[in-house]
């Protein structure tokens, strides 16, 4: 067991500590029901917006498929498998690298740009109209390498 998972077992955590952990808890309950219900209504899935995402925030715009699996915490397999599920919804398309002629690159599609951006509104309005008890958890929860 490392040192400071002792000393956090060992001392007596401030009644703040508890009261930022169950503000934040309940800001990503609230997030995610709104994600999940966002997602649903879309008909995607919260790894395709995750990868949507990914995708979007890669250089240029485009990724290749071991940085997407990495990015994902996903094998390989998986990763085409997600890609090949976004291509057939017409959200990404796969195109050859102008460098690396061996290399193929994701992308959204004008579709998946216009969708992740809608959801992203979406997600950014839950975020806002939580934004304060987000701020006032993570305030309780000050600095928690205080208490190692």
């Amino acid at each position: 067991m490392a040192v400071e998972e002792e000393l956090i077992k060992e001392t007596d955590l401030p009644s703040a500590l508890y009261d930022g952990l169950a503000g934040f808890r309940l800001v990503m309950r609230r997030f995610l029901s709104l994600s999940g219900a966002a997602l649903e209504q879309a008909d995607v899935t919260s790894q395709q917006y995750q990868a949507m995402l990914v995708i979007r925030t890669a250089p240029g715009g485009q990724i290749r498929m071991r940085e997407l699996s990495e990015q994902m915490l996903m094998r390989a397999h998986g990763a085409v498998q997600l890609v090949d599920r976004l291509a057939a919804a017409g959200l990404v398309e796969r195109k050859p690298s102008r460098t690396d002629k061996r290399s193929i690159l994701i992308e959204l599609t004008p579709d998946g740009r216009r969708l992740l951006q809608d959801l992203a509104r979406i997600h950014v309005k839950g975020l806002l109209e939580n934004q304060a008890l987000l701020v006032e958890s993570l305030g309780k929860l000050g600095d928690l390498r205080e208490l190692a």
